[in-house]
């Protein structure tokens, strides 16, 4: 009986997940640092309401867009070559984003560092599967992966308060130039080529629907959180779904599909991005409520608050670097249940904060709730790209971080709406009579409109304001922790069926075969 080993890794693969997490941690970065020079910012371009989140969002909107296409992309002309044009265009917009001179033009590079983001995410998810042949080598390798991307969140609130410190708002999207210099340095001496082999063309009307299909849910999601559900909103998801139903129809039927709806009947490949979604959710809304609450409800400078960011990462490093080797003795529908558990008690945490003063519980529940994200960051990210053939391993890679992204931008719009809610529920009954409507409209909206208007307003009623924005914080918290105790419940009946890391049980049917012999 012939026994079929996976090939080892050696030095040269390891030196080049080291090039893959260049721009990993580039891509990181660029999530958070605008949380903590977008006071700055503001102050310098004088944005709407409705810009703000536009500058925010547009980055996170248009991956999640254009992933899908760029990751089968990769998988035809080559994902080395689509990662260093990627890095090419991801540079020069860069420095388009950081002498912007007004929020319209900020807003059109935020949107265009999102397409050219979209080719760097997944041809470096893409080429680790590359690199890493062997299942338990490929899970590390992947949690690495996972750990440079918190690297750079954790990063990106930090070096965004020392940008603002001593430069302008704008250095902050410096910082990916002499990254992607280094890239393209080293990418062609370190990583392979690889191409899906046999591949067809390159269907356009495919790429067409499924950025009418996503973009429609991202508009009626962004619409709905600032005007409510309206007519407006109801035509976007229709259109937005019955584009969806074209896409998969026309992938049915493709000999060579952009994606192979066909991986969504597999129970691993379906069970992990259900649960990267969700929880990402959570995520994605506690994250901009926690950074507002130690810069704008605890007074705390842009850089102290950057580096309260920092334990909170750390723990998701921890989490990202440990899961796959616990996954080697336990088994991942438990240790992604445990952790999920253990986030849940972050939420908690967060839902129980009282006092604007309070800093040390804020950090602790979030990262609580970090430690949650890396564990299915990591072992989910595996899971699926693991679960997909070779040939498909970009698309699977998109796949992966659309679900993340979309999950991230979902959370912004629909705990911050909830957020929002409760913050204008509270402080309404409050405002005194005959406050002028310059200062009584922005101080209703939120926390940074009130802060706007901060030197028109007796400290009493700033207070109440921070008060507000606290509970505010603690029914998105607890709203998330709830649904993340289902999800822990959820991932341990729907992943019992997967083995440990290794064993006969995990990985594709063709690893699962090999190792059987």
């Amino acid at each position: 009986m012939t026994v079929l080993t996976a090939r080892k890794a050696g030095p040269r693969e390891w030196a080049g997940l080291a090039v893959l997490a260049l721009p990993t941690a580039l891509l990181g970065l660029d999530v958070t640092v605008l949380y903590l020079t977008m006071p700055s910012l503001a102050a310098d371009l004088n944005p709407t309401g409705t810009q703000v989140l536009w500058i925010m969002d547009a980055y996170g909107f248009l991956i999640a867009g254009f992933l899908i296409a760029m990751g089968t992309l990769g998988d035809r002309i080559g994902r080395r070559r689509l990662l260093m044009i990627g890095a090419v265009a991801f540079g020069l917009v860069s420095v388009a984003a950081a002498y912007a001179p007004s929020a319209e033009l900020l807003i059109a590079a935020r949107a265009a560092l999102g397409i050219a983001g979209a080719t760097l995410m997944p041809s470096t998810l893409a080429l680790v599967s590359t690199l890493f042949p062997d299942a338990a080598q490929r899970a590390l390798a992947i949690g690495l992966w996972v750990t440079a991307f918190a690297l750079g969140m954790a990063a990106g609130p930090v070096v965004g308060g020392l940008l603002v410190r001593y430069h302008w708002w704008g250095a902050a999207f410096l910082v990916a130039v002499p990254i992607v210099a280094l890239l393209l340095v080293t990418a062609p001496l370190l990583l392979p080529e690889h191409r899906a082999p046999a591949t067809g063309r390159f269907d356009l009307v495919s790429v067409a629907l499924s950025l009418l299909a996503l973009l429609p849910l991202i508009f009626a999601v962004k619409h709905a959180a600032k005007s409510g559900p309206d007519l407006a909103t109801g035509l976007a998801l229709l259109l937005g779904a019955a584009c969806a139903v074209l896409f998969v129809r026309r992938q049915l039927r493709l000999p060579d599909p952009l994606v192979d709806v066909r991986l969504f009947t597999g129970r691993t490949f379906s069970a992990a991005l259900g649960i990267l979604t969700v929880g990402l959710i959570g995520v994605g809304g506690v994250m901009l409520l926690v950074t507002q609450h130690l810069q704008l409800v605890a007074a705390l400078p842009p850089l102290t608050a950057g580096a309260w960011m920092g334990p909170p990462a750390l723990m998701m490093l921890l989490a990202a670097i440990a899961t796959p080797l616990l996954a080697r003795r336990i088994r991942p529908a438990h240790v992604v249940a445990g952790t999920l558990l253990l986030s849940a008690v972050g939420y908690l945490l967060l839902a129980q904060v009282r006092q604007p003063e309070e800093v040390v519980p804020v950090v602790l529940g979030f990262g609580l709730v970090y430690l949650g994200l890396g564990a299915i960051a990591a072992l989910g990210t595996d899971l699926v790209v693991g679960a997909a053939p070779p040939a498909n391993a970009g698309a699977a890679a998109a796949l992966t971080e659309t679900v993340q992204e979309l999950g991230l931008a979902l959370g912004v719009a629909l705990l911050g709406t909830l957020a929002t809610a409760a913050y204008r529920a509270q402080l309404t009954p409050h405002l005194p009579a005959g406050l002028p409507s310059g200062v009584a409209d922005p101080l209703r909206d939120s926390l940074p409109g009130a802060h706007s208007v901060a030197a028109q307003l007796p400290p009493e009623l700033l207070r109440q304001a921070k008060e507000a924005a606290i509970t505010g914080l603690n029914t998105a918290a607890l709203t998330a922790g709830a649904g993340i105790v289902l999800l822990a419940l959820l991932a341990a009946v729907v992943l019992r069926h997967i083995g440990t890391l290794g064993g006969s049980g995990y990985g594709t049917p063709e690893e699962s075969a090999a190792r059987r012999g």
